[in-house]
């Protein structure tokens, strides 16, 4: 029922550090009139403002709806601002109309109740009994709240990402997929949208000014990837993370992270490639190190290709560096790379 009958009267707030207090009187006049409001309905007082919160109080004559307020009027106050988390505590006094002054007994919240999207109301469902109706006075009710708000931030907890996981099983279950990847016998399903959406080499074969046929964007071959390497760039496309590499040792592993990041430099995922670099920078060994600094130069990863570098400069390393077959095949490649580390190990003697 709509707010037509009641007024309310706010004495100011009472502020400390902690809390924020003020105090809210309801009058209800020509209390008869609300014999015609059946159980469950309810007369509303004006809202009002305490702490920079809007609130009601609420004044069902005839009960709640709730089973335990069969026979009672029950009263609650009510939180009405969106969204927001609230602690306070609550005291409820009854006013003689005639005299002004307090009625015992006062009703009070036995501890601080949370208001919020979930509980919004709380209050008093054996407020009086109707038949009773001990705090009437001339035909007029008068409730007086005293509210004491505590100064605190709540916030909601909300629930972790569920995207990533989404667009997992959007990629497993093949729906939707406009496009098919052939990778040395084994299909592939993907969406040339999320594809273009995530790598500017996609976004330019499947919409840019040279677009492939529309039967060549729906069937793609490739012919320079392994499938289980192709699989784990599509994991990460689509869930921005690598896959699990629990099930592999440490070589298998490296192989894949070292494919995964031609994959990714060739695709120009940036934050692929850069994740790529990172593990190979804790995976570096003496047997590794000179065919991954190889690999830095090939494809531009400068910050692999110093840590390769203070690697092999570090801790005596450099005489089983070059014993290594990595080394050798690093020698005949690029030798510039020879060129800067032998300055780089003057430098250090210098030092």
């Amino acid at each position: 029922m709509a707010a037509s009958q009641g007024s309310i009267v706010r004495v100011p707030s009472r502020r400390t550090q902690e809390t924020t207090e003020a105090t809210v009187a309801f009058e209800i006049a020509g209390y008869s009139l609300l014999k015609s409001l059946d159980r469950g309905e309810f007369l509303s007082s004006p809202p009002f403002s305490i702490s920079g919160y809007e609130w009601c109080i609420l004044y069902y004559p005839d009960g709640s709806g709730d089973e335990r307020s069969q026979g009672y009027a029950s009263v609650f106050l009510k939180l009405l601002t969106k969204n927001a988390l609230v602690r306070a505590f609550y005291r409820l006094w009854h006013l003689d109309a005639v005299r002004g002054h307090m009625i015992k007994p006062v009703f009070s919240s036995q501890v601080t109740n949370v208001f919020g999207p979930k509980s919004p109301s709380w209050g008093f469902e054996k407020f009086m009994k109707t038949t009773e109706m001990t705090y009437v006075r001339n035909d007029c009710l008068v409730m007086e709240w005293e509210v004491r708000i505590i100064k605190e931030t709540l916030e909601i907890q909300v629930p972790p990402s569920e995207l990533s996981d989404n667009l997992a099983t959007l990629l497993e279950g093949k729906k939707g997929a406009d496009v098919t990847f052939k990778v040395q016998g084994e299909i592939f399903f993907a969406h040339k949208i999320l594809l273009a959406m995530r790598s500017a080499v996609f976004d330019a074969k499947f919409y840019g000014p040279m677009a492939m046929g529309e039967k060549e964007s729906h069937d793609i071959t490739i012919d320079d990837m392994q499938p289980s390497i192709f699989k784990a760039f599509l994991h990460f496309i689509y869930t921005d993370s690598l896959p699990s590499m629990v099930d592999l040792d440490d070589n298998d592993k490296i192989e894949m992270v070292k494919h995964l990041l031609v994959a990714a430099d060739k695709y120009a995922m940036e934050r692929m490639k850069v994740i790529c670099e990172g593990l190979l920078c804790k995976s570096l060994d003496v047997e590794t190190v000179a065919t991954i600094l190889a690999l830095a130069e090939q494809y531009h990863c400068s910050n692999l290709k110093d840590a390769c570098i203070e690697f092999m400069l570090s801790s005596n390393r450099m005489n089983d560096v070059l014993a290594s077959q990595g080394y050798l095949h690093l020698k005949r490649s690029f030798p510039d790379i020879i060129v800067d580390l032998f300055e780089r190990t003057v430098k250090s003697r210098k030092i």
